[in-house]
Formats: structure tokens, sequence, C-alpha cells
């Protein structure tokens, strides 16, 4: 039986809705989604030239097209860390994506090896190698950094082609890794879609690029220039557009998804002024995510700033790191703010239903008014 309150909650709904609907079709200039779009190499460094093809040159070609394109959407602003055949160094790169606080940084490049054979498109996000290919491709790309001056002192005694450098790399954008992947996700789905290009997958690796960044941010490898069938695809007009179209629908796919958990968590947010939602749910569990990573930690107190209790599980290919327990929303904001003071800025309220299944706030807190 539904209890009197779930009338209010219906005109909560409506009012939120509308609020949020014409928040994501009318957004001020203040309040954009900002993608960076980075073009990589460029100037003295070409980048891969199998078949005598230049990186460079139809990295920018194929990141101009992606910006014009997502240029044309209400409420979205693009920037780009090149626009010419220019050098870029890597940290200038992340710091264009820092500096205008954007909701994401999208790198472009075209891959490269000394077998003609391999080909396919893969996008790769920060994080530990996991395989030889995948730091052969994290080196390669890292090596630019050698066009810099003073770059042992500027990258912290980084050394692209020491592959000791890469053991223990930081994971600095731990705290991006699900929306960075989901991001990834989409892209790669597109390309094996829309184009049938052959998917390599979602991949981890050390790039310096991704790791200077302050946002959700993926590198996409659009294919191999040693392959001749694909390194033709890559520098034709048609191959240059359709791998930007793919591209535009994956930024697409995702903006969309962020906006809707945007509106679902203020709607939840907005929810627990009424009395009722103050009360114990018999059938939820509310915990609070610190991090997700690919790396099996220990769930210890030590670990996690003296956060207690502690408690890791999978999802997918991801470790995912939780504090704390309980069935009242406000005792689970309070453990959220106290572990946003430890230094766990984006840590946010998860929920899982009695049989332990994760579940949306939105579901969860639905639960106690149908009661």
């Amino acid at each position: 039986m539904l209890r009197p309150i779930s009338s209010l909650y219906l005109i909560m709904f409506i009012i939120i809705f509308n609020f949020g609907f014409n928040l994501m079709h009318s957004q001020s200039d203040t309040n954009k989604f900002v993608v960076v779009i980075d073009a990589g190499h460029g100037g003295k460094d070409a980048g891969n030239t199998g078949n005598d093809y230049l990186e460079k040159d139809i990295a920018l070609k194929i990141a101009l097209k992606v910006g014009k394109q997502l240029e044309k959407y209400e409420g979205l602003e693009v920037l780009y860390t090149r626009e010419t055949d220019v050098f870029i160094p890597l940290d200038k790169r992340a710091q264009v994506a820092n500096k205008s606080n954007a909701d994401l940084f999208v790198s472009i490049h075209c891959n490269g090896v000394r077998n003609s054979a391999p080909s396919g498109t893969e996008t790769f996000v920060l994080g530990l190698h996991r395989n030889k290919d995948n730091l052969e491709i994290a080196m390669k790309e890292n090596s630019v950094i050698k066009f810099e001056e003073d770059y042992e002192v500027k990258y912290d005694g980084f050394d692209p082609d020491s592959p000791e450098s890469y053991i223990g790399f930081t994971i600095m954008q731990e705290e991006f890794l699900d929306q960075s992947a989901l991001l990834a996700n989409f892209v790669q789905r597109q390309f094996s879609g829309a184009l049938t290009l052959k998917d390599r997958g979602v991949k981890q690796a050390g790039f310096l690029v991704l790791r200077e960044t302050y946002m959700p941010s993926v590198l996409i490898e659009t294919g191999f220039l040693t392959n001749k069938k694909e390194g033709a695809f890559l520098n034709s007009e048609t191959g240059q557009t359709q791998l930007a179209d793919a591209i535009v629908n994956g930024i697409n796919e995702y903006k969309n998804i962020i906006n809707i958990e945007a509106l679902e968590s203020e709607l939840s947010e907005y929810k627990v002024s009424s009395s009722d939602v103050m009360e114990d749910f018999s059938s939820v569990i509310f915990r609070i995510q610190l991090a997700a990573s690919s790396r099996k930690i220990d769930p210890s107190p030590e670990n996690f700033k003296k956060l207690s209790p502690i408690i890791r599980y999978q999802e997918n290919d991801l470790f995912k790191y939780l504090f704390g327990k309980t069935k009242n929303y406000m005792s689970a904001q309070s453990l959220r703010d106290k572990a946003k003071a430890e230094g766990y800025t984006s840590a946010f309220i998860v929920a899982f239903n009695s049989s332990g299944d994760k579940i949306s706030i939105k579901e969860a807190l639905n639960t106690r008014v149908g009661d």
C-alpha cells in the first residue's frame, strides 16, 4: 500500500525532472559540458609513420572532425590541445583540460607496429599495463617527452624507455577510472558496431598524458597505419569522417548517461528532506565507494587512511573498495562526508539489496516508499 508521502514524491519528481530537463537542454555558458580533444603528436613529433602515412596529420584531421561535430550540440563546449601542425608537450596538453575544468579528455592516435598484420581499434584508460603489447604502446606514446627540454625533471625522473619506470605506476586518476572505462566502452562499441572494425577492446596502460589529467580521460588508437588496408582507410576522407562519427556518438552516449545519473542523484538528495526517508531501509544496505582499480589491494584500514570497515568486491574487471555500512540514508551521507574529509573527494553512496546485488540510489530510496 502506498503511503501518503508518495504523492509528494510525484510532485517533487515532476518539479526536479523539469528542472533537470531544462538544465540539460538550456545550459548556460558557465555550465557547459566541456570536452577537450587532443590530437596526438604534431610538429617535430610525427608519431607512427607506417606505409609513409603520418600519424600526426591523420590524428589532427580526425580530431578536428570530432570537434566540429560536437560544436553543433547545445550546451557542449569543445577545446583543442592543437588545431595546427605544432608540437605540444604532454603536460601542456593535460593543462588545457585541467585549467578549463573539462568534463572529458579525449586523445586521438593511430597505432603502428613492425608487423603489418595487426589491425583494429583499441581505447586505453590509465592503469597498470597487463601485457607486453600494452607496455610497448605506452612506451612508444610516452617517448615523445624526449622532444621536451628537461623532461627528466619535469616528469620526476620518468624514463619512457625503461620498463622499471612503469613498475608501481601511480594511478593518479583512479577516482575517474569508472567513468573513463564507461566512455572507452561506448567508443569501442561504436567502432565495432557501425564501422565493423576489429575490436581490440578497452585496455589499461601507463600513459603520461592520461596521468596528468584530472577528469575522465581516454586515449583512442583508431587503427594501424602499418596495416596496408587499415592505413589506407585511416588516411582517407571517408575513413576519417566515419571514425570521427563513431567517436562523437560514443561521447554523446556517455554524456547522456552522465546527465541521467546526475538527475537521479539530484532527485535522491532532494528526497531525503522528507522525514519518511530518514527512517531505516530494512532491505537495503548503503556503503561508500572510495575507489575502483584494476589492482587487488588488501581492504585493511591501514590502506584506506584508517577508515573502517572496508570491503572489496569485484565488478567486471575492476576491484571496488567500499567503506562503512548502514541502513539509514542520512547516516550514509555522513559517512560519505567523512570519506571526503579524509581525501576521497569523489566518494559516493552506493546501495545493495537484501540479495547483495548493487542497485541504484533511486531504487533504494523507493523501496521504503512502497512498504
